[in-house]
């Protein structure tokens, strides 16, 4: 006979980014939360790169951080070393970066998850997902069975399985049955999942070696220092309070020695000796790929980057592998500055099941299945910035079904976590998900910098973000408003004085007045540089303020075209579809996009159009039918 313990609200299964962020969001709403890990040692675990943030990822972790999540902070708590991305570039693709000490990160997230009220960490594998069919005919969830045998009842299950279940390693010749580092791998859920007929597909992805840093030559490399001044990812953080001596990081460089090495044993390799089945990252290849298909290049960067103050190894960015280890020692030997190196860990590649995650609506919540939710990379993304956002999104929908509150659900006019959550239940993603500020239409919008402004109100009304934190973004939001209303009434003359402290800055002479604004939008000017001519200053404004009263006024024109395009963007995602509709109904429509239409259930007439497969024709003629369903409803 099956034991039982107490009914709780919630069940995650997972504990790594994104499921850390969907059991806290839960536990915080304050609903019973219960999350399961195959390993309590695997909880906020970073089995591949040291770091979190770097280009868009670090959009996604300040508005993790704006809508209440931990990710912001537990990495501002533990980080080694801080860069700002992309500086040379505009405000829009500005991307922090920072070099995590991995245990102490890990260490921090479960100290976190273990202090949470209504939180309880369960070591168990999930075998099997308990359901039950109700009154209208739709499965609902009721609640998970772990491997003893017992089971845990409950109104929401969130899947954040990672790249555990039935996952195996690869290096070369070499395949362990094994999740990443070695851990535990969950081999029952799948078959569970299978007969609850949701659509499971393989996805690969990879690592590179760790290295034994006392047999690195960094003498032979390049240093790549932290910044000066230090930008926090969270919102919450005190920039003072984190100040502090940074760890470098190295570059260096394959060569053609390292190339050849690798060609010569191509075959070795389970990527091309089709051993590996699933699909691998497009845009974090493995260094046989990198080789193979850029044959044109002689040398690609290697980054080397500390894996925490408490241990010697190194991880070695841009040479992710499944090559042999003995093929893996002379490939590291060949590149500057290890060739004394000693493997501390093997590269290895990783497969693992994953879902089609046009399962799903944008809720993260399985469209067929009431009460199952799902994040990170079992969704097919990558990155673990992409899996703690859509575990905040995931936790708190979880909760709100359970609350009968509305669920969150950003477009991509709102965040690059609407474009990510997007892409990934819209697009029919053939391979794992990396998300890159190419994929935002509206970046200059999006910014890492602003995402307080655009967030926080949305973390407040769920329940995540503190009245006294949304009550400071509200004075920000005014405060920046009367400063850039000041800086457009205040005109300078075009006398001697003015004309020559803009020579000094290398600034073209004023034939006439201008405001202090119409200076500022000049590039090699700002609202500092400005600050000596400006007569009414008063420096009481945050650094915070300043930086967007600065950004405002010089991409004023700029932002505002986009914000015509958000206005027809929305037209478009506030045309709801209604669930009624009978595609087979509208036989205007084309063959191609009936059928993708009703495989994928669009919710908006938005979503409908970024199906691949639905043409704009096609959409017109949905337009008109919905149209025409709401005159005769009315009639």
């Amino acid at each position: 006979m099956t034991n039982r313990v107490e009914n709780v609200d919630v069940c995650v299964i997972g504990a790594g980014h994104a499921g850390c962020e969907a059991a806290l969001a839960c536990a915080r709403k304050g609903l019973e939360t219960v999350i399961f890990t195959v390993n309590i040692e695997s909880i906020a675990l970073m089995p591949c790169n040291p770091n979190i943030g770097g280009t868009s990822k670090g959009h996604l972790v300040r508005e993790l951080d704006a809508l209440g999540g931990e990710m912001g902070k537990n990495i501002d708590r533990t980080f080694i070393q801080s860069k700002m991305l992309n500086t040379s570039k505009g405000p829009a693709v500005f991307s922090l970066r920072a070099q995590a000490d991995k245990a102490e990160y890990s260490k921090s997230m479960r100290m976190v998850l273990q202090n949470q009220d209504h939180l309880t960490i369960k070591q168990a594998e999930v075998t099997q997902i308990l359901s039950t069919v109700n009154d209208e005919g739709k499965r609902i969830i009721t609640g998970v069975r772990i491997n003893t045998g017992i089971e845990y009842l409950c109104k929401a299950v969130i899947l954040c399985t990672g790249t555990y279940l039935k996952a195996r390693c690869l290096c070369g010749e070499s395949i362990t049955h094994t999740g990443p580092n070695g851990l535990q791998a969950a081999n029952s859920l799948t078959d569970s999942l299978l007969d609850l007929g949701i659509r499971i597909r393989r996805f690969k992805t990879g690592t590179p070696a760790r290295l034994d840093g006392k047999t690195i030559d960094f003498t032979k490399m390049e240093e790549q220092k932290g910044d000066e001044r230090i930008v926090p990812f969270s919102f919450s953080t005190d920039p003072e309070m984190i100040q502090k001596d940074q760890i470098s990081c190295y570059l260096t460089y394959t060569n053609e020695e390292t190339h050849n090495i690798i060609n010569n044993n191509l075959g070795r390799s389970p990527l091309y000796s089709g051993v590996i089945e699933g699909t691998g990252p497009r845009y974090c290849p493995s260094i046989e790929d990198k080789v193979v298909k850029f044959a044109e290049k002689n040398k690609h960067q290697v980054f080397l980057e500390p894996e925490g103050i408490s241990t010697n190894e190194w991880y070695v960015g841009g040479m992710s592998s499944s090559l042999p280890e003995d093929v893996q020692i002379l490939m590291y030997r060949s590149v500057p500055g290890l060739e004394k190196c000693n493997i501390v860990r093997n590269a290895y590649a990783i497969e693992y099941d994953c879902i089609d995650a046009t399962q799903l609506y944008p809720s993260l919540e399985f469209r067929e299945i009431g009460g199952l939710f799902s994040a990170g990379q079992f969704n097919g993304s990558s990155g673990y910035e992409e899996a703690a956002a859509q575990g905040l999104v995931a936790g708190i929908n979880a909760a709100e079904s359970i609350l009968k509150e509305d669920y969150l659900v950003l477009d991509r006019s709102d965040a690059y976590i609407g474009v990510l959550i997007d892409d990934l239940v819209t697009k029919e993603t053939t391979e794992p998900y990396r998300m890159m500020t190419s994929r935002a239409e509206y970046r200059l919008l999006l910014r890492q910098d602003n995402a307080d402004l655009r967030l926080r109100k949305y973390g407040y009304e769920h329940g995540l973000v503190s009245r006294s934190e949304y009550d400071y973004v509200i004075y920000k939001e005014e405060a920046i408003k009367k400063e850039v209303e000041r800086l457009k009434s205040i005109s300078v003359g075009a006398n001697k004085e003015i004309q020559e402290f803009l020579a000094s800055k290398g600034s073209s002479s004023l034939k006439t007045a201008a405001s202090l604004a119409e200076l500022i939008c000049r590039p090699e000017l700002s609202y500092e540089i400005l600050s000596p001519i400006d007569p009414s200053r008063e420096n009481i404004l945050s650094e915070d303020i300043l930086e967007q009263v600065n950004i405002n006024i010089k991409y004023e024109g700029y932002m505002k075209r986009q914000l015509k395009q958000v206005e027809q963007f929305k037209k478009m995602e506030h045309k709801k579809i209604p669930e009624s509709l009978d595609y087979n109904n509208i036989q205007s429509l084309r063959k191609e996009a009936r059928q993708k239409l009703i495989i994928h259930k669009p919710v908006s007439v938005g979503q409908a159009s970024r199906i691949s497969g639905v043409s704009p024709a096609d959409i017109s003629v949905l337009l008109i039918y919905i149209e025409s369903m709401k005159k005769s409803d009315e009639r």
